[in-house]
């Protein structure tokens, strides 16, 4: 038992080169240079793509409400998308594995995003979000667990310095609003769930026209959410273009047809453990980028947090 990084090629070691189960994942054959070479960086350029989504929605949602944001950056991305399925002649699901897409679409992408961009708007780092998300891989073994893995002694102490690395990473937070506690929660929750969802039900979609399906059904969905519960308007037109762009086209196309793909060769749980490395990614692009600065109890909780989803999804990591 060694360990190993998350295997996105979908093949069992020693394996040799070809398609990955199920032979619906699309791209150059294993033996090739450019191939192995992409499969090698597809995790580090995914947790960039994806940690950036953070930074972008900081002055979006301070131009604009941010169900809103999420509601243009659904709309637009699964336009797009479809737009781009239909000019290559993707399949479209039908029947139940269609529902089955439109369950994960708004878990991953409306439950998930709605919730951590609201608590964006309340004022929570950018990292300590990306903190709550980055315990995803926590919850995903914890559940695979559930049903019928034992967990061990490392597992256990790696679910409990987790959960202590949110309660210091938010702690400062929570005077100003437990709801945003809360809201993060929820989209962790909606994350890990229809990560595992998918994973279960869908694990060969086409990720053309799977993506999207979960964009163009989550768009109405936080549309409705954010007419009943928000004012929608927007109070600087640049800034909310700019992020809504780089949303759509980064974090909404790019990002998710990458994390599709991942799903379709590797397990959910190592595909999971990419989301290790984003709140330290976060926190360095907001260091960078908007100067956001984190409070000391913060920065303990990133330490705190990242040493427990690593502990805890230890036998997750070892085949």
């Amino acid at each position: 038992m060694t360990p190993v990084t998350p295997d996105l090629s979908g093949l069992p070691p020693g394996s040799p080169s070809g398609a990955p189960p199920g032979g619906t994942a699309e791209g150059p054959p294993n033996g090739a240079g450019g191939g192995s070479r992409l499969t090698a960086v597809a995790p580090a350029v995914f947790v960039v793509l994806w940690s950036s989504a953070f930074i972008a929605g900081v002055p979006g949602v301070a131009a604009a409400p941010p169900l809103l944001l999420m509601f243009a950056r659904f709309a637009l991305a699964g336009v797009l998308l479809a737009g781009y399925a239909l000019i290559t002649r993707a399949p479209w699901p039908r029947g139940r594995a269609a529902a089955h897409i439109a369950v994960t679409g708004l878990l991953i992408q409306a439950v998930q995003f709605g919730s951590f961009y609201t608590a964006l708007g309340m004022g929570f780092p950018a990292a300590v979000v990306s903190l709550v998300q980055g315990l995803s891989p926590v919850v995903i073994v914890l559940a695979m667990r559930l049903l019928g893995e034992t967990v061990t002694r490392r597992q256990g102490l790696g679910f409990a310095l987790g959960a202590a690395g949110v309660v210091l990473a938010v702690a400062d937070r929570v005077s100003l609003s437990v709801w945003g506690v809360v809201l993060c929660l929820v989209g962790l929750l909606g994350l890990s769930a229809g990560t595992l969802y998918q994973k279960q039900f869908v694990p060969d979609m086409d990720v053309r026209t799977g993506t999207a399906l979960q964009l163009l059904v989550s768009a109405p969905a936080v549309g409705l959410v954010c007419v009943a519960f928000e004012t929608p308007r927007v109070s600087d037109w640049a800034a909310f273009g700019a992020s809504v762009a780089w949303m759509v086209l980064v974090n909404s196309i790019a990002a998710f047809i990458l994390l599709n793909k991942m799903l379709l060769r590797s397990s959910a749980s190592r595909v999971s453990t990419v989301f290790f490395l984003t709140p330290s990614v976060t926190a360095v692009l907001a260091w960078l980028l908007i100067g956001q600065s984190l409070h000391p109890l913060a920065i303990a909780g990133l330490v705190l947090g990242g040493a427990g989803v690593l502990l805890a999804n230890h036998r997750a990591a070892t085949m």
